[in-house]
């Protein structure tokens, strides 16, 4: 009888340790399988001449941008006042202002800033699409839009991962000219920088290098279309007993895995 026990014990346990890699790499199949339909559909002139789908880009563009401006600028202001106010501080203290931009730069622009705003998109925007997603799947709506011959990623993936893409962008831009703004002004406040707005900026955006552009776009761009895949990924694949409760958890791991992963294979694929 042990021997009978142990033997179907066995199996069980590589199942239960073979079970998290498989449907990581199932996610990551999908995600990848979902970002090349993007790419391809996205291209099509064909694509976007149905009203339906510009009207779903505009709606989920602006619901991004208007639901995540407030929390980008309190935290910019956060930031702003914790991290570049600090190191002004520090270095003009030991008297080495002139290494500010590179030190905000490495810092701020490369890192920082990427992952926050994806972590903003993440909680803002994400958790919105897991439980529309989640809900459409439940009620069966997707075979409902099949049925009438309306593709369901073309009108629904495609502008969500599209209009968060570009969110992602635009929200990192602001983050970083509020952060930076309220640093300097905290510390031209406290009488801490000898030079001036302008000065300041300048110092920062030279030694902003070409690449330092490049890794900050290619980030928040990517940042912001991974948290909607994941997220629409996520709610897709939900059952009609799936709940929210259950859901959300679920995607906001997986985004922030994606967040995080995407973050770091570009730094140091492009540094």
């Amino acid at each position: 009888m042990s021997a009978t026990h142990g033997t179907a014990l066995l199996p069980r346990l590589l199942e239960s340790l073979g079970a998290p890699p498989r449907r990581g790499l199932q996610v990551a199949l999908a995600a990848a399988a979902l970002a090349l339909g993007v790419v391809a559909e996205g291209a099509r002139p064909s694509t976007w001449r149905h009203p339906t789908v510009r009207a779903e880009f505009r709606r989920e563009l602006r619901l991004a941008l208007l639901g995540g401006l407030l929390t980008v600028l309190v935290t910019g202001v956060l930031v702003g006042l914790g991290a570049v106010y600090q190191a002004i501080s520090w270095l003009s203290f030991l008297g080495q202002e002139g290494l500010a931009g590179r030190i905000l730069v490495t810092v701020l622009v490369r890192e920082t800033a990427p992952i926050l705003v994806g972590l903003i998109l993440l909680g803002r925007s994400g958790t919105v699409t897991v439980v529309e997603f989640g809900a459409i799947k439940a009620a069966g709506q997707l075979r409902l839009l099949e049925a009438q011959g309306i593709d369901p990623f073309t009108l629904l993936v495609l502008p969500r991962v599209l209009a968060l893409a570009v969110a992602g962008f635009t929200l990192g831009v602001i983050f970083l000219a509020v952060t930076l703004g309220t640093g300097w002004l905290a510390a031209e406040f406290l009488g801490l920088l000898r030079t001036s707005q302008v000065g300041f900026f300048e110092n920062v955006i030279a030694a902003t290098e070409r690449r330092d552009f490049a890794i900050l776009a290619a980030k928040l761009t990517l940042i912001g279309a991974l948290v909607a895949l994941m997220s629409a990924i996520t709610g897709m694949s939900a059952t009609a007993r799936d709940t929210p409760s259950y859901l959300l958890p679920r995607g906001f791991v997986r985004g922030l895995t994606a967040v995080l992963v995407t973050s770091f294979v570009l730094t140091v694929t492009l540094t």
